[in-house]
């Protein structure tokens, strides 16, 4: 019988129900309040000690980061996050379909992504939804027009993002179409068979946006139980479903987040998705603590299911490249991914969260190979060796070192992993010695992002938190408030009670992403929770100077996506990168924005375009949005509301 990760904790007296066929029936212990996910991992998730390279340097627990670097920009930093969801008429609820038959997708869901559909400067908003039998008017997902001052209108319905969409239910390999006998390919093709009507049934997870076909105009990649849908911008008119045309119409699974990278650096951006397990409504087990009541089954209970990467050929057209690139783990319960580049040589490697399986880091060997490197870099487990439930991630310079540390959000019980780069390619969870691990020992962790709240030079951390059953919302002391991790320097300290009512109320958070949607300069944030409304905090904290660059790639992908750029403000090198995905289903701007304190400007700007010569950009005045193209420096000057 698996063990429980922890016997200590409260939640683990419950750790004795397995998963069973729906004609049996599980018995254990019932379930503490408040709790319904048990997890309890294999006894094969632990990692012999002497082959646990964190042993090497364990001495650099006690480091959260270097404290060299941005003077503070005054002896008092007043952070406050204000909600102008009404205002802002965002009025997006997300669905999780939930109607008592515990079944697993109802627990996860829902992604949002700010993208600049239709190229007017502007930060929109795309909320991913579910349909359901009975639902109503929803749709699957859900765009809101940005008007440049944090004023949104729902323009689903002009774009084409209409409510009744195809009409598909998941059958037993995770397929949205009847299966009719049909059975799963290795990699997650399905083999040719009849189509029928069916009713509608779909769970919407994560989205991710970039130009994949380099026309300027940004495009959309949905996740879902069942697959991915591709939706082609066209000039800001409609969003055209060409997932068949594409070659991506086949791909059936348990898909959660995506991530647009260049992975061989052609000036394509390629596709990752990732899947969690193997699931559908006729597969789903009965999982019980107590045996007498259904209760969600934890990833234990099913196999799980390699994730997907897609070669762009071009012309809309993707290539599976999954196990030649050496991607292919049937292991894999993926619900996260980032990139980073893990070894400094320029090339994108790729971080994934698996849940109660180990996290996979992945180097990029510039042939289109990549090799995996998570047990022998220290990020595949825990630092006590156990494999803990990654669900969100991302990865930055935290500590001003030039290295991205990555930040991983666990289950409740497990605390929230904060791996910061060593010598030698080793990673250290420094969590536990950390203010950050005091914090989150005790809270279920969802979305998390890196960025600069307070504008000081140091990036901040957010991770928002909420528990795995969706009925609990209705019960007073079950949702969880978010955290707010103010940078100090490399030290961390939470600020998200003093940060405003409305942001640090319980909720049953899942998705988080961050962008200025008011051209004030300062990055505002979105949070998504399960069965409840979406909402928009504005960023009203007191700030530092800043600098904003939008980048424009020629030789390049068009995103810039991979482009690192690194600055010198008050006497110290930082660093950021464009990126999308990370988080939790979730996305944000692909704007990279410079905080520089008390400094006036933001100085010996290098941007490093992927595989191509670097460009020195000089001196940029604080203040601004500076639109960069390649081969051309800084082509324009946009000051920033203040």
């Amino acid at each position: 019988m698996p063990r429980c990760r922890d016997a200590a904790l409260p939640e683990c007296r419950s750790c004795r129900g397995t998963a069973v066929s729906p004609s049996d029936v599980a018995v254990g212990l019932p379930p503490p309040p408040g709790l319904r996910r048990t997890g309890c991992p294999t006894v094969s998730d632990a990692v012999p000690r002497d082959k646990d390279p964190r042993l090497h340097v364990a001495a650099a627990l006690v480091l959260v980061a270097v404290g060299t670097g941005l003077q503070a920009q005054g002896p008092t930093v007043r952070v406050t996050l204000t909600d102008i969801t009404r205002e802002a008429g965002i009025t997006a609820r997300h669905d999780n379909g939930a109607a008592g038959g515990k079944l697993l997708p109802e627990t996860m869901g829902a992604g949002a992504a700010f993208l600049d559909y239709d190229n007017d400067g502007h930060q929109d908003l795309l909320f991913v939804n579910g349909l359901f039998p009975g639902g109503g008017g929803g749709r699957f997902a859900s765009l809101y027009r940005n008007d440049g001052t944090g004023k949104f209108t729902d323009v689903s319905a002009r774009v084409g993002l209409q409510a009744n969409a195809e009409r598909r239910t998941p059958n037993a390999e995770g397929s949205l179409t009847k299966s009719h006998g049909r059975k799963p390919m290795a990699d997650g093709r399905m083999a040719k068979a009849d189509t029928a009507a069916s009713t509608t049934l779909r769970y919407g997870m994560g989205v991710a946006a970039a130009d994949m076909d380099n026309d300027g105009w940004t495009d959309v990649v949905l996740t879902s139980v069942g697959g991915i849908t591709l939706l082609r911008n066209e000039r800001g008119a409609r969003l055209v479903d060409v997932t068949a045309r594409a070659g991506l119409a086949d791909r059936r699974g348990f898909s959660t987040c995506a991530v647009w990278v260049d992975v061989d650096r052609d000036g394509l951006v390629d596709l990752l998705v990732c899947n969690y397990v193997q699931w559908s409504p006729q597969t789903d087990l009965y999982c019980s603590a107590g045996g007498n009541q259904k209760t969600y089954c934890t990833p234990q209970a099913y196999r799980g299911s390699t994730s997907w990467l897609f070669r762009n050929l071009g012309g809309g057209r993707f290539e599976d490249v999954t196990a030649k690139a050496g991607l292919f783990d049937v292991t894999g319960k993926a619900l996260g991914a980032t990139v980073l580049d893990h070894d400094g040589d320029g090339w994108p490697d790729l971080f994934v969260a698996n849940d109660t399986v180990p996290n996979r880091l992945y180097r990029n060997n510039h042939d289109g190979t990549f090799t995996e490197l998570g047990l022998q870099s220290g990020v595949a487990f825990s630092a006590d060796g156990r494999a803990r439930a990654g669900m969100g991630v991302d990865a930055a310079d935290v500590d001003n070192s030039g290295r991205a540390s990555v930040a991983v959000t666990n289950f409740s019980g497990e605390m929230l992993g904060l791996f910061v780069p060593q010598d030698a390619g080793v990673y250290v969870d420094t969590a536990p010695q950390s203010a950050i691990g005091r914090a989150t020992r005790q809270t279920l962790g969802w979305g998390c992002f890196f960025f600069d709240v307070d504008l000081d030079g140091w990036q901040d951390l957010l991770v928002v938190n909420g528990q795995l059953d969706p009925s609990l919302a209705r019960s007073p002391g079950d949702a969880s408030p978010p955290h707010l991790f103010l940078n100090r320097q490399g030290r961390f300290e939470d600020v998200a009670r003093s940060a405003g009512g409305a942001f640090a109320a319980a909720r049953i958070g899942r998705g988080a992403a961050f962008a200025d949607v008011d051209g004030d300069g300062d990055p505002d944030v979105v949070l998504t929770a399960n069965g409840g409304l979406a909402q928009l905090f504005r960023n009203d904290s007191t700030r530092g100077g800043m600098v904003g660059l939008r980048l424009h790639g020629t030789a390049a992908n068009r995103d810039a996506i991979g482009t690192r750029v690194t600055a010198v403000a008050n006497g110290a090198r930082v660093s950021r990168t464009v990126r999308t995905g990370a988080s939790y289903l979730s996305q944000s701007e692909l704007v990279l924005t410079f905080g520089l304190g008390s400094a006036a400007a933001l100085e010996d700007v290098v941007v490093e375009w992927p595989g191509r010569p670097a460009e020195k950009l000089g001196r940029l005045p604080a203040g601004a949005l500076y639109e960069v193209t390649e081969g051309r420096g800084a082509v324009s000057r946009t000051p920033y509301r203040r």
